[in-house]
């Protein structure tokens, strides 16, 4: 059955927060019209004041199909996009737009905010109770100024109950690539992934700020080449001996520096490759749990499982039965 989707848009929103949504969903689409399938899986519509021409952050000017108030009662999921801080904060003062998301929220069977479009959900008194998460830049705003939501900062994306958050600009599309896995199975999000040449599940798990996203911004020093290949070799025995004489520099020395590049450690940056390795292994396979040890660096299924429980909250049974 064909669902539809509205996007709710305003003068400023982001290009890339409206456009990576927009192409998930036809992408669906456009691979059952290529398999000789008549009837798309989804309705897609921009929703605006009114209908026609609306300006994006960039510049950039898209075409509202119609206005919020002319969307009708069979909004399946209601999406709205964010926006930098001078356009999002003309649109949390736009009472006609915050009383129409009060109103039909609760009609919708899915709810989603992409970027700062979660503070628009907030302004309405939709997500008092509830995990959020927004992108970093603006978490803790969020935060001070919704204290009834339960913030999530480094997360990509967080689901609860019928509501869904996402981080900001990509990480949009790696929501809306978990709600087509939702609607037409892993099969279907994994070949649309593969189409926009992304992972259907990023590495790093389900954070904003993979180990290997902070090694990138530490590539400009004395650390760029060990980082490699830490990458590379963290499944082997290493000690803060070995990695310094990699580094070619003395323990204490390397010690100093590599804390002051990373912000972590060598020992718990080791442990955060290797855990986050354990994530995409938890994740994408089947292995047993020693089999998830040993494949991402650990001594033992008794060492994943501490540092896991220590870093993530959770055991690692725990984190494969929910992801």
């Amino acid at each position: 059955m064909m669902k539809s989707i509205a996007i709710v848009v305003y003068e400023g929103v982001e290009i890339h927060d409206t456009a990576g949504v927009i192409e998930v969903f036809e992408l669906v689409n456009r691979g059952i019209r290529e398999q000789g399938g008549s009837e798309p899986a989804y309705d897609i519509k921009l929703l605006a004041s009114e209908a026609g021409p609306f300006a994006t952050s960039s510049g950039v000017r898209m075409i509202a199909d119609a206005g919020w108030h002319d969307a009708g009662r069979d909004i399946d999921t209601l999406v709205v996009i964010g926006s930098p801080d001078e356009h999002l904060n003309r649109a949390l003062t736009d009472r006609k737009l915050i009383e129409w998301l009060k109103t039909s929220a609760p009609k919708v069977r899915r709810l989603v905010s992409v970027c700062t479009g979660v503070f628009l959900l907030a302004e309405a008194g939709l997500l008092d109770g509830r995990r959020v998460t927004t992108h970093w830049m603006d978490v803790e705003r969020l935060r001070r100024e919704y204290p009834g939501l339960t913030v999530e900062p480094d997360a990509i994306y967080v689901r609860d109950g019928q509501v869904a958050t996402s981080a900001g600009i990509s990480t949009g599309i790696d929501l809306m690539l978990a709600l087509v896995e939702e609607d037409c199975g892993r099969k279907v999000a994994l070949s649309i992934a593969r189409r926009m040449v992304l992972y259907l599940k990023r590495p790093g798990g389900q954070t904003q700020f993979s180990i290997q996203l902070r090694a990138q911004m530490a590539v400009e020093g004395p650390l760029a080449r060990l980082l490699t290949w830490l990458e590379e070799n963290a499944h082997l025995k290493l000690s803060i001996e070995d990695m310094a004489e990699k580094a070619a520099m003395s323990p204490r020395n390397f010690a100093r520096i590599f804390l002051k590049e990373t912000g972590k450690t060598p020992l718990k940056y080791l442990d955060q490759i290797r855990l986050e390795r354990a994530i995409r292994l938890l994740e994408d396979t089947a292995c047993p749990m020693e089999m998830v040890a040993t494949g991402s660096g650990f001594s033992s299924a008794e060492q994943l499982r501490r540092v896991f429980r220590l870093r993530m909250g959770i055991t690692p049974i725990e984190y494969r039965e929910r992801f």
